[in-house]
């Protein structure tokens, strides 16, 4: 049920952090953590959808992660493999289409597969979808645009670029949410966010639950977006 009396943002986005840390105030692994961050993830978008977005970026692995110790990674590759599926199948009965920005190519294959049809079997007529950024970075993002322009010979334009960008099919966030308490965007989205709202939190992302998405919303919607204007 959309929330009465806000302005709710079209797109949000957000940088999921804090799994690790979540997981070691635990004593428990780092995978422990991600698992924690995978279930508070489908709560959110199941919020989000209730309040009204229509588009729920997520930014759930990047270029950069790729560099962690070999064992974390196959345990967020175990990960996808035990849980992406039924994952995906509970955000279908929420009515949302998956859709998957970066460069899932340098995952395991049969990881890739998953993901594959993960988009493939999402409903043709949802109006709400979860994008999820995997091996996803900007400056990757913008290089391959650049390189594709080139390609063809052309000279752009600021709106070419966003044509030729993983998110040409989606809007520019409204709201970037970043949890954890880091005060950065990370390599996220960086053309898309330039008139973006940013939302910092300590709050560790296993524990950003509804009531924690629904106050950052809260706080978007008391802001005076003027795009450059007076």
């Amino acid at each position: 049920m959309k929330a009465d009396n806000l302005n709710i943002p079209r797109h949000v986005a957000v940088i999921m952090d804090g799994n690790g840390r979540w997981a070691k105030k635990r004593l428990m692994p780092r995978t422990f953590g991600h698992n924690a961050g995978m279930n508070a993830m489908i709560a959110m978008a199941r919020k989000a959808k209730q309040m009204g977005v229509r588009y729920l970026t997520v930014y759930a692995l990047s270029t950069e992660n790729l560099s962690r110790p070999r064992e974390e990674l196959d345990g967020l590759y175990n990960l996808f493999r035990k849980y992406f599926t039924k994952n995906v199948k509970d955000l279908y009965a929420e009515g949302a289409a998956v859709r998957v920005i970066g460069d899932i190519t340098a995952l395991p294959e049969d990881v890739q597969k998953l993901i594959a049809e993960g988009v493939a079997n999402s409903p043709a007529d949802a109006q709400f979808f979860v994008i999820l950024a995997l091996n996803y970075g900007a400056r990757a993002e913008i290089t391959r645009a650049v390189n594709a322009a080139i390609s063809r010979g052309e000279r752009v334009e600021e709106g070419d670029v966003s044509a030729l960008l993983d998110t040409k099919d989606f809007p520019d966030p409204d709201l970037i949410i970043r949890t954890g308490g880091e005060l950065r965007l990370s390599n996220f989205l960086l053309w898309q966010a330039a008139y973006a709202e940013l939302y910092f939190t300590d709050v560790l992302f296993p524990d950003f639950d509804e009531k924690q998405f629904e106050k950052a919303i809260k706080d978007y919607s008391s802001r005076n977006r003027r795009f450059g204007k007076i």
